[in-house]
């Protein structure tokens, strides 16, 4: 009886040890890579928006940066915390997709201060970190986003991200905060 209970155990150890080989493993880490390829991504895709306007007119410009928000933030999670660089009360912040999509490309009757950030003919984005701090499958940014516009205009803002990564392994940004960054009297 003890032989038999010995192979049956080896055979269990065996059968286990391959299940476990064969599993599938989900490691939702985030990398620095990923959060500095996701930023970069952010800058590309407002450079994109500003061009799509300038080329073929609101309506491009419009869907491009629907596509966008819905590709880089986490707004089919619930409300993300947005608060773009020139906002003011009472619409500060913009935690639905379309606070978001108002801020970006404006035209939106909901947000009358609105004109479009994207709009502005921006052709280069540069992210400058102070710090990343990366918890498992989130990660915290903050420091210096330098946008140049067409002209060579460089605009210099305070930015903090946050990103999560979803179950398909792609960062969705969950908080955006940006202000211009403080200047004393």
């Amino acid at each position: 009886m003890k032989l038999r209970s010995a192979a049956l155990a080896s055979a269990l150890i065996v059968a286990l040890g391959t299940a476990a080989a064969q599993a599938p493993v989900v490691n939702k880490a985030i990398t620095e890579t990923e959060v500095l390829a996701a930023q970069r991504a952010w800058g590309d895709a407002l450079v994109a928006i500003s061009t799509a306007h300038e080329r073929q007119g609101a309506v491009a410009a419009r869907r491009l940066a629907g596509e966008v928000i819905d590709g880089a933030y986490g707004y089919q999670f619930g409300p993300v915390l947005f608060k773009p660089t020139l906002t003011e009360a009472p619409q500060t912040f913009r935690t639905t997709r379309a606070g978001a999509l108002a801020y970006f490309v404006g035209g939106d009757p909901s947000f009358p201060k609105d004109t479009g950030f994207a709009l502005k003919g921006w052709r280069k984005v540069d992210v400058n970190n102070a710090a990343i701090f990366i918890a498992g499958d989130v990660a915290t940014s903050m420091g210096n986003v330098s946008i140049t516009d067409k002209d060579g205009k460089v605009t210099t803002v305070d930015k903090t991200w946050k990103f999560l990564k979803d179950d398909s392994g792609k960062l969705r940004i969950v908080v955006h905060h940006s202000s211009l960054p403080y200047r004393a009297n």
